[in-house]
């Protein structure tokens, strides 16, 4: 979809939240300003000033910005020193995964009670199809009342919901509604939504293909709608006409597809200076790892191949994977292949970022778990468990980047630790 910011606030009373949702079952929830509302919820005295979320450092960039920041100009994906010069007075905070993840698990969870047809497009936001839970929850605007109020209820958070036939039109709709509303598209007045809204609505439509459409004197999503197809298929071609003509006529037929099992957990981290000394790339890829061990074993997942993603300094890009012979949660198993794929690699320049992955996942009670020959039968697995307890006991600063990797030299321990 283009930019979200061009579809202006719901206030038709045609598509409010008492409009006739008889022919409208499917919900986009979205949740409000997520990252920056999960810090406000844990930090009070936030709630109301203007707060940043995402990378601190000169090379930062906006993860998320609470509705106060954003009054300022500041949206996601805006370097964070742009957002500093719009808004100084803000409260800049770093990303903390763990606590957005573990959210975002409450969250969905609250959306599986009403209807197993969920699929979560990311960590804050989902369609859910609400046919079958009519009888037992009542029409599709009070289901999606109902979600609203346990969200905020039992989470202490806010969402926008759009309620329509389809799920584009039900995500143009949690986004018109949004901050912190309801609206409902009625199946025969999808055309008076989606017609006056600009072709950046439309789904595919980027500044590019938005800027053509334009050229071609076509401003709005009727426009488009009413365009010739052979014009719209010789500027955008085949595909790009026939999905763009489809959905300005209000054609989606994709169904809600519950969740699919995460294909791959990674993380990845972006140095303030470019950095050649082996040693802070080492400590790096020891924190790195130490980030996808976590998110694995909250997941209850294992994976067999770990990559390595390392961008240079003129921003070229490589990765490197190697498959395991056996499944693995544990950070030191990642780190170690991590790091035997930096090294073979050699890249001999500064690095700007690198990130480690696992992919291949698979739930962990249904694959076997098989030691190395004359590795002790308690070890790194014991020891990585013992710290995700402490951590959720008395918080994972305490604990220290890559403490459960060895010394903070980057140097390995000769043994694993025995817990």
């Amino acid at each position: 979809m283009g930019r979200s910011q061009s579809l202006p606030r719901g206030g038709d009373p045609r598509f409010g939240p008492d409009a006739d949702d008889s022919g409208s079952p499917i919900l986009h929830v979205d949740m409000d300003a997520f990252y920056a509302s999960v810090e406000v919820r844990r930090r009070p005295e936030l709630r109301g000033r203007a707060v940043v979320v995402g990378g601190v450092g000169p090379r930062g960039v906006v993860s998320s910005a609470s509705y106060e920041a954003r009054r300022y100009g500041v949206r996601s994906a805006m370097p964070t020193a742009r957002a500093r010069a719009l808004c100084p007075h803000a409260v800049f905070l770093p990303t903390d995964p763990a606590e957005y993840s573990a959210a975002s698990r409450a969250v969905m969870r609250i959306f599986r009670d009403v209807t197993p047809l969920v699929e979560p497009l990311s960590l804050d936001e989902a369609f859910l199809d609400v046919s079958g839970a009519r009888r037992l929850f009542g029409p599709p605007a009070e289901i999606a009342r109902r979600i609203r109020a346990r969200v905020a209820r039992e989470q202490g958070l806010t969402c926008s919901v759009g309620v329509a036939p389809s799920k584009f039109v039900a995500k143009l709709g949690s986004t018109r509604a949004k901050p912190d509303g309801l609206l409902v598209v009625p199946a025969g007045r999808v055309l008076d939504f989606l017609h006056p809204l600009p072709v950046a609505a439309l789904w595919g439509v980027g500044d590019r293909s938005a800027e053509t459409l334009r050229r071609l004197g076509l401003a709005t999503v009727g426009d488009v709608a009413e365009a010739p197809f052979g014009m719209l298929r010789k500027a955008l071609g085949e595909a790009a006409a026939r999905h763009l003509h489809a959905l300005a006529r209000g054609v989606d037929p994709r169904r809600v597809t519950p969740e699919h099992a995460e294909k791959s957990i990674g993380a990845e981290v972006t140095f303030d200076v470019d950095v050649a000394d082996p040693l802070e790339i080492r400590r790096a890829l020891l924190a790195l790892a130490e980030k996808v061990g976590v998110r694995l074993r909250r997941a209850g997942q294992v994976g067999r191949t770990v990559s390595i993603k390392v961008r240079m300094a003129d921003f070229r890009t490589v990765s490197r994977s190697r498959t395991l012979g056996v499944p693995t949660d544990t950070a030191r198993e990642m780190f170690d292949t991590a790091w035997a794929l930096y090294t073979a690699l050699d890249p001999g320049e500064r690095i700007r970022l690198v990130g480690v992955r696992m992919e291949g996942l698979a739930p962990t009670g249904e694959t076997p778990q098989q030691l190395t020959l004359g590795a002790p039968e308690r070890g790194w697995r014991e020891a990585e468990a013992a710290v995700d307890a402490a951590a959720a006991r008395f918080g994972r600063s305490i604990i220290g980047p890559a403490s459960l990797l060895g010394r903070r030299d980057g140097q390995r321990d000769e043994n694993p630790p025995r817990p």
